[in-house]
């Protein structure tokens, strides 16, 4: 991969100039390149990793993981069943993998009650849809490289003999 993509994909913020430094170029150089990028869609946005856990969200949103196991479609494979999933706005992710399913499907809802009636209501019932699996994720240690750590107060009582 480009030296410059390397970069950017550890830390999107910094700064062309920064990078052009770090690399030895031309800060000109660099902004040609990152635009020449995004052009071309080899970057195709920048993301912040936020640890919401924090941020102790009124509204916490619930994630799932869901295998879905698919029957291929004559001349197209998986594409178009793969397609007909990520376009949902519920579906954060969509990934072909190797095993017993098929694809892995991120999915994003407000409550358990919302994610559970996207999978009976909307993706089980799918057409070339065999089956799911669905794994509700319950705490987040790392995300995109980045552990997410937070201090938490000792809560355990001090005992002295």
């Amino acid at each position: 991969m480009d030296e410059i993509l390397e970069v950017l994909e550890k830390d999107s913020r910094i700064t062309p100039e920064e990078i052009a430094k770090m690399l030895r170029k031309k800060p000109a150089a660099i902004k040609e390149a990152i635009k020449k990028f995004e052009k071309e869609g080899v970057i195709l946005k920048y993301k912040t990793v936020i640890n919401k856990d924090i941020l102790k969200q009124e509204e916490p949103t619930v994630r799932a993981l869901i295998e879905v196991n698919i029957i291929p479609q004559k001349d197209l494979g998986f594409e178009r069943i793969a397609e007909r999933i990520y376009s949902f706005p519920e579906v954060t992710s969509c990934y072909l993998i190797s095993g017993t399913y098929d694809l892995l499907v991120v999915v994003e809802g407000k409550n358990l009650q919302t994610v559970s009636s996207f999978v009976a209501e909307k993706l089980s019932c799918l057409e070339n849809v065999r089956g799911t699996a669905t794994h509700f994720m319950l705490k987040k240690y790392k995300e995109d490289g980045v552990i997410l750590r937070h201090k938490e107060e000792n809560k355990r009582i001090a005992i002295s003999y």
